[in-house]
């Protein structure tokens, strides 16, 4: 068998409906779509959601929530099954990339850990986020927790102390201002 002997099975393709070619078809005339009416005229495209002129079902229903377009999506990782990563693989410690080569995440995800679980040896975790018990159960075996998601540092107002125009605190903040 050739690739130009290959045919479709028995009655496996259909003719399409060659509509608007004359009388003697059965589908000449107004080509199938019946006398005037938006619908005959062409160009005509229902649109997504259209119901007729009738208030539609989207404009009807009662909107409720909230949809917070800033949220941040984690992929929830526990402690029990790093501390099983870290026995399987016998390392102290677990990336991102160590986690996507065990089938465990992928890279586009954001991940935190979550405290559900017994950590019995001591590794450092590299995540996007931690919660508090996984945190302390991690740090309290001698392991450490790194944040690759730059928390905002919330900076101690620094405001110096302007007696008059040209006088300002001696502090090394106050040093590197100018004020004139």
């Amino acid at each position: 068998m050739k690739l130009h002997e290959l045919k479709p099975a028995a009655n496996a393709k259909q003719l399409s409906k060659r509509i608007g070619r004359g009388q003697g078809s059965g589908k000449g005339g107004t080509s199938t779509k019946g006398h005037k009416g938006q619908q005959s005229r062409s160009g005509y495209s229902r649109k997504l959601g259209f119901e007729g002129g009738q208030m539609p079902i989207y404009r009807l229903l009662p909107k409720r929530g909230f949809k917070n377009i800033n949220r941040v999506e984690y992929s929830p990782i526990n402690l029990s099954t790093l501390q099983k990563l870290a026995e399987k693989t016998g390392q102290s410690e677990i990336t991102l990339e160590l986690m996507k080569a065990n089938g465990l995440i992928s890279m586009k995800d954001k991940i935190k850990i979550l405290g559900n679980g017994v950590v019995k040896s001591p590794f450092t975790v590299t995540a996007h986020a931690f919660s508090k018990s996984a945190q302390e159960a991690i740090e309290k075996v001698g392991g450490k927790c790194i944040s690759l998601i730059q928390s905002k540092v919330v900076e101690e107002e620094i405001t110096p102390i302007i007696k008059n125009k040209n006088e300002v605190e001696d502090t090394p903040i106050a040093e590197t201002l100018v004020v004139e």
